[in-house]
């Protein structure tokens, strides 16, 4: 029987991605639900292409548009927030790939949970936001998250049942800017930042990468997803992104997962578990990858790093607080208003003004973002930084 898969963000690069797995296994996986945020034109092309169930577009406006592009289909056609939270509820779903961006991704995942969905996780701001509250919601319900970040599959796969672990080792590429000064960093430009060496990735997780951000929001979702504390978990930086992440466990034996860069692996993983299916693509040639090199990541010059670290530490709605100042800012920078420094400025500076909550609920988590997300425009606006 085909697995029913509701893809939350089908028109970035994950959830194109997760559509080639879909189209490459036809008898196993089988699209029930698309959604989007803006990008109707590509929303429709993949309904009529794939057949769903149903559609939602996150921004009504867009939705007359979508209806009648699909009014000669029998997909059923929807628009807003509250329909995409509602969509992953439906009865045949068997697994949510949660592939959107950002704090958008917390409730629709909470839902699907709650609807005892398999959730694939791609969002993984989800987990930096609220990791306690979903882990929760996810021993309640007897849900599995099942990573799809390169990152924590590799760690997923390279885990062994109750052998302890000493550290997860998560591998970063270093961005495009990992040989660049501070004076350097001062005056790069969007245009240099969404240039990823190794990665093909929508605009605001590779200017993430570019500023190791992303990084840190992968530490801290390692923490939730794999049970370890924040001293258990070391970024090292291997520019080839072939090792994509490794454990060490407590006898130093280390377990790495090797392969190219291509997102269908993690995807189809996590669609697949506990079996492995066969995929079409590029394999790793040992012959030419010859040359494997790891470096200390400079959290002097890459400070997300280190304010991710912190946020972690410090726990609360700490990280929400993060999350929601890096929204703001990388989005400030693809419309030039803020420098690449200056995006830890307003950051950092966000984390000692927005009130700290030890036990969050999540209201607070709202309020939290809601706040956050104001500061840290107001900074930007005033150059308060």
């Amino acid at each position: 029987m085909k697995k029913q898969i509701a893809i939350l963000g089908s028109t970035g690069s994950i959830g194109t991605q997760a559509l080639k797995v879909i189209a490459e296994h036809p008898d196993l996986y089988e699209a029930y639900a698309l959604t989007a945020n803006n990008k109707v034109d590509l929303l429709i092309e993949q309904a009529r292409q794939f057949r769903p169930e149903a559609v939602v577009i996150a921004n009504p406006d867009k939705y007359l548009q979508l209806k009648e592009a699909l009014s000669d289909l029998p997909i059923k056609v929807y628009a807003g927030a509250d329909a995409l939270a509602q969509i992953v509820e439906s009865g045949p779903i068997d697994i949510v790939l949660t592939a959107m961006v950002g704090y958008a991704g917390l409730r629709p995942t909470m839902n699907a949970i709650k609807a005892g969905k398999v959730i694939a996780l791609a969002n993984k701001e989800t987990m930096v936001v609220a990791g306690e509250l979903v882990n929760a919601l996810a021993a309640q319900y007897r849900v599995p998250i099942l990573p799809v970040d390169s990152e924590h599959s590799a760690i997923f796969q390279c885990l062994e049942l109750n052998n302890p672990v000493h550290k997860i080792i998560l591998t970063a590429s270093g961005g495009p800017f990992r040989t660049f000064s501070l004076e350097q960093l001062q005056t790069v430009t969007k245009e240099q930042a969404l240039k990823h060496p190794n990665w093909s990735m929508g605009a605001k997780i590779t200017i993430d990468s570019a500023s190791m951000m992303n990084k840190g929001f992968e530490v801290i979702e390692a923490k939730w997803l794999f049970g370890v504390r924040p001293e258990q978990i070391e970024v090292v930086v291997h520019p080839q992104s072939v090792v994509h992440s490794m454990v060490e466990y407590v006898d130093g034996a280390v377990k790495a997962q090797l392969g190219v860069p291509d997102m269908r692996l993690p995807i189809q993983y996590a669609f697949s578990y506990p079996k492995r299916e066969p995929l079409s693509g590029e394999r790793l040639d040992f012959m030419k990858c010859n040359t494997l090199t790891f470096e200390a990541p400079d959290t002097r010059r890459f400070r997300n790093l280190a304010l991710a670290y912190e946020a972690l530490h410090r726990g609360g709605n700490m990280p929400c607080i993060v999350n929601a100042a890096n929204e703001v800012v990388v989005a400030s920078f693809l419309k030039d208003q803020i420098s690449f420094l200056g995006m830890s400025d307003v950051i950092e500076k966000t984390m000692e003004r927005v009130t700290f909550i030890q036990t969050p609920t999540y209201e607070d988590y709202v309020e939290t973002d809601a706040l956050t997300r104001r500061v840290a425009a107001e900074m930007v606006i005033n150059r308060t930084y």
